[in-house]
């Protein structure tokens, strides 16, 4: 019988006024934004609602309020009768498939992402970081031209995305030196990303340090939906695999093509992306053409979701 996935956006998806029309509308959802206010102890839910942009776009801003909404979609989904056999999160979006999973208690993943945005970007200072996203070329070629490019320098594979799309992360001259390299290459695009920090790599391990202590002192609960984690792209159903999983995705690629084909070679068809955005839907389509993918990032594209 073909199975579902739920499946999370991470960090980039923001946009102000996500969430809002699904908690003007449905008890449960409103009832997410409350409880992260109470969590988090200032009102994310205006933030989601109103924004401005330029504050939404702070890291440690953006984390919570991704984490929020798309949590709060994940109960509209549950309150129109749909369950998943999976689930699966890009980065920041393992968190609120933890959530969905039942093995990390929402209040405390939403306080945790606060803190892990913040981190993450106090763990390079402005400009010595940057990310690149090339296209067109194989996980292996990217491989090769980071290792050519470092000289001494952190530049490494990312993002994991699709085949032919990696995104690399590192130093801001190693970085730049692999882009002009992927250019030369043949790469269809090579361009250098306007982020705030180098996620996913080994810049990133102050971050990491940090983040676990705070990992450890939070009780995680065995998984009742088996997640696909971000750094081995293999099941996780214990709460101290979860709590593992989270640390180490901090400094390692998101493996998430890997995953998409983990989870089809399990039998899911269906993949149903809660969140704002449609990121991991457009994903989808690179990856397999036969998979099904859907988006519920507003009470419209709610309605239409069939259980």
């Amino acid at each position: 019988m073909p199975k579902t996935a739920f499946v999370f956006p991470g960090q980039g998806s923001q946009v102000p006024g996500m969430g809002l029309d699904t908690a003007d509308a449905v008890p449960a959802a409103r009832a997410v934004f409350d409880a992260a206010d109470r969590a988090l102890g200032f009102p994310i839910a205006q933030l989601c609602f109103e924004g401005p942009a330029e504050a939404l776009k702070l890291t440690e801003n953006t984390q919570p309020a991704i984490l929020t909404t798309s949590v709060a979609l994940l109960a509209a989904v549950r309150a129109a009768g749909l369950e998943a056999d999976y689930v699966a999160g890009h980065s920041l979006g393992e968190y609120s498939a933890l959530v969905a999973a039942g093995a990390l208690p929402f209040a405390d993943a939403v306080r945790l992402v606060r803190k892990r945005g913040r981190y993450m970007q106090e763990a390079v200072p402005a400009g010595t970081g940057a990310m690149a996203a090339l296209l067109g070329l194989s996980a292996e070629r990217v491989d090769a031209l980071c290792a050519a490019a470092a000289q001494g320098r952190v530049v490494s594979a990312a993002n994991r995305n699709s085949p032919g799309q990696t995104v690399i992360a590192g130093h801001a001259d190693a970085v730049e030196r692999a882009v002009d390299l992927a250019k030369r290459e043949g790469a269809k695009r090579a361009v250098v990303l306007q982020v705030s920090a180098p996620f996913h790599c080994a810049l990133m391990a102050p971050a990491q340090q940090k983040l676990a202590a705070d990992l450890d002192a939070v009780p995680f609960r065995d998984l009742a939906i088996p997640l696909i984690d971000n750094w081995r792209a293999r099941e996780a159903s214990s709460g101290e695999e979860a709590r593992e999983g989270l640390k180490r995705q901090v400094t390692s690629p998101v493996l998430w093509e890997e995953s998409v084909r983990y989870l089809a070679a399990q039998g899911v068809e269906r993949f149903v992306e809660i969140g704002p955005g449609r990121v991991l839907t457009g994903l989808l389509r690179s990856i397999d053409r036969g998979l099904k993918g859907e988006s519920v990032r507003d009470f419209d594209s709610l309605r239409k979701l069939t259980p």
